[in-house]
């Protein structure tokens, strides 16, 4: 089955340009010019991925992407401009799973949405580090991969692609350093290159999750120019 993609950009060349060359991959590709004509395309009908400029006019993709994550983990990935880190991160910190800096390649773009979506289904197959059944239990901590659901404590948290598989990779071994390298092979791939900084948002955002469940949360811990650990029971 074809895999869809939504494409947010009011620059209708890149629109354009970007929507032929999924479709020549095989993606089926819905296109629109601005956030709050994408929010509700989106919502009326799912896609599977979703790629979003954040300049734009009348919902811009900073907007668009909370209004999202208040009702969906899709994965995202940012299109942002060059040198404009506050964008990347706060992008990351919004809960992108990915972002790209203008001008881009057409063909990175397309392995970054590969990459995006095969870790999407990993997280929701059935893993080899769990036991039969998807589900790893480690303490107050429950993670079901087929259902792409966490709980700590009985609460949800709701996680996204790279932040379910970046509490996996940690929580999989208990008392076991990861180090920045290691966790970006897991949430990316070991062909695509990320910045570190990249990891350390996402884990910022992971922790603030737990702590608004459990503000006494503490399990994962930082180990400083080294990487991260899950804390052991």
């Amino acid at each position: 089955m074809k895999q869809t993609i939504a494409l947010v950009d009011d620059d209708r060349n890149i629109l354009t340009s970007v929507s032929m060359t999924l479709e020549q991959e095989g993606f089926i590709v819905r296109t629109y010019t601005d956030g709050e004509q994408a929010l509700q395309g989106i919502t009326a009908r799912p896609v599977d991925l979703a790629v979003l400029d954040i300049k734009m006019p009348r919902m811009d993709g900073m907007e668009l992407l909370q209004r999202l994550r208040a009702r969906t983990q899709l994965p995202v990935i940012f299109l942002t401009s060059k040198d404009e880190e506050v964008d990347e991160l706060m992008g990351l910190r919004l809960g992108a799973d990915d972002y790209i800096t203008k001008p881009f390649s057409q063909r990175l773009l397309i392995e970054r949405i590969r990459a995006l979506l095969r870790r999407n289904e990993t997280s929701r197959a059935e893993g080899s580090g769990a036991p039969a059944g998807g589900v790893m239990v480690r303490g107050e901590l429950t993670l079901d991969e087929t259902k792409h659901q966490c709980h700590w404590r009985g609460c949800d948290i709701a996680l996204t692609v790279t932040e379910f598989l970046l509490v996996k990779a940690l929580a999989a071994r208990p008392g076991m350093v990861k180090s920045r390298d290691q966790l970006i092979d897991t949430a990316y791939g070991e062909n695509i290159y990320v910045d570190d900084r990249t990891i350390d948002s996402h884990i910022k955002r992971v922790r603030k999750k737990f702590r608004n469940a459990d503000d006494s949360f503490n399990h994962i811990e930082t180990l400083y120019g080294i990487g991260y650990r899950y804390k052991e029971a």
